[in-house]
């Protein structure tokens, strides 16, 4: 059996896969802090091993070419491509909440904010009302706005913060890494799974409020989903490094880790 069957057919199994989305992934996590640059045929062999092909691999590069995001270059017969710089500066910033630090600890302060429009950072608890760690508060004037210590959540509430497209992407989060809990797997495989987890976990980011454990319902499937990416990753990072500094079936290597990697999630 392939042990990420798990994982690549829930990849497929979301719909239409949009091979440009995970290219983007690629990039963000395995190509720009090593050297920001990578072998089309590399790339290839990522994809076509959770059954992206060839084909529908070079759509997805021509799309993001003509979008601007990459910048295609050549070495003989071998090309190759890099973000353009617009791209890798809007990969940086999303980087910053898709690596943050996990944490138990409780939020001390919170800011209740009332108004027409959702702050940024902020949780909805209530129609027109949000919570917003006050460390992250932007200035709302605008809003009605009170600041203290949560000394209760309800259930009702716990509710709110968590939609049902957000409960669902999370579910499957959970189910992915399950799946990898425990499994030996060779450097191409934990770089698969590497790309598979942050990709989930990436648009999980993105698109949803990064909710703190402490306001999810009880007994939910992931309370702290933050932390079991970071425990996951943490697994997989020395074997599928190992691939990107391989030279396998003519591959040229990767160069070395920039500092910054060692800092995710910490």
């Amino acid at each position: 059996m392939d042990v990420l069957e798990p994982l690549i057919t829930a990849l497929h199994a979301e719909g239409r896969l949009r091979v440009w989305s995970l290219v983007a992934t690629i990039f963000g996590d395995a190509v720009q802090h090593r050297g920001g640059r990578i072998a089309t045929l590399r790339l290839q062999h990522l994809l076509e091993r959770v059954g992206v092909e060839a084909g529908a691999m070079r759509t997805a590069l021509s799309r993001l070419a003509n979008d601007g995001w990459v910048v295609r270059d050549r070495e003989g017969r071998n090309s190759f491509y890099r973000l353009s710089a617009s791209a890798q500066a809007e990969i940086l910033a999303a980087s910053v909440d898709i690596y943050a630090a996990p944490s138990n600890d409780k939020i001390g302060e919170w800011v209740m904010a009332s108004g027409t429009s959702a702050p940024a950072k902020s949780i909805e608890i209530a129609p027109n009302t949000w919570l917003v760690p006050a460390r992250l508060a932007p200035d709302m004037p605008d809003h009605i706005c009170l600041t203290g210590t949560l000394t209760s959540f309800p259930k009702s509430a716990a509710k709110q913060v968590l939609s049902e497209a957000h409960q669902s992407a999370l579910v499957a989060l959970h189910h992915d890494i399950i799946a990898l809990k425990g499994v030996e797997l060779t450097p191409l495989n934990a770089m698969a799974a590497r790309m598979l987890l942050i990709h989930r976990w990436r648009r999980i980011v993105l698109r949803f409020p990064d909710v703190p454990h402490e306001l999810f319902p009880k007994g939910f499937v992931i309370s702290n989903p933050r932390k079991r990416v970071a425990d996951a990753y943490g697994g997989l990072v020395e074997n599928s490094e190992t691939w990107l500094s391989s030279s396998e079936h003519g591959l040229a290597p990767l160069p070395a880790s920039e500092d910054i990697f060692a800092r995710r999630f910490s």
